[in-house]
């Protein structure tokens, strides 16, 4: 089996996609029921269909979007425990905009990135970074053509960082051109990030439109 990606204990997934080679007989539109009878309550195959010979779910995905979540009040939710970061310190929303939108395009994103598999090159494409508030819950929306290994929570926590004073959002381009993880902000805990939205080619991508 070929799953689209990997990541930390504790990270979520609201989407997720995988491939594999059978020689079984049940319908694809049965794979779900079937397979759901074995897994475990927390994890559900919600569709399945045939794929082209040459689709691989980590090669053939075009983007993918994440979204990092934060309790942004003084009290905790218990409902909410490994569901999202907690965070009893006012934050920002309107620097963390700021810094979002410094993300974004074609960057070398070294400085937002822990060392981990080795990759080929570190420059990605960021289509967004959005972020959204919805009572006490902020949500930083990335999207990008590729992720470096830990690359979205160390965005996140710039993004606070640039909330806090720690940093300024104008900064940002001049910290990923000079490369230094050091200089950007901390890893956040992974319980608040979630595998958001995926996108492919038809016809494997009619599965994933919203």
């Amino acid at each position: 089996m070929t799953g689209c990606g990997r990541t930390d204990s504790g990270v979520h997934a609201n989407v997720y996609c995988a491939n594999f080679r059978t020689n079984c007989t049940v319908p694809a539109d049965r794979i779900p029921l079937a397979v759901n009878a074995h897994l475990p309550g927390d994890i559900a195959v919600s569709d399945a269909m045939e794929a082209p010979d040459d689709f691989n779910a980590i090669s053939s995905c075009l983007q993918k979007e994440y979204v990092y979540k934060i309790l942004n009040t003084k009290i905790r939710d218990p409902f909410l425990e490994n569901r999202v970061c907690f965070y009893p310190r006012h934050l920002d929303i309107s620097l963390m905009k700021a810094a979002g939108k410094a993300f974004e395009g074609t960057h070398d994103f070294s400085a937002v990135r822990s060392l981990g598999t080795p990759v080929k090159s570190t420059v990605r494409t960021v289509k967004w970074c959005k972020v959204e508030k919805d009572g006490d819950i902020i949500s930083i929306y990335i999207c990008a053509d590729g992720f470096l290994y830990n690359m979205c929570r160390a965005i996140a926590g710039t993004l606070v960082y640039a909330s806090c004073g720690k940093l300024c959002p104008e900064d940002i381009p001049s910290l990923l051109d000079k490369a230094d993880r050091r200089l950007t902000g901390p890893t956040m805990p992974p319980q608040g990030l979630y595998l958001n939205r995926l996108w492919y080619e038809e016809p494997v991508g009619k599965m994933f439109t919203i």
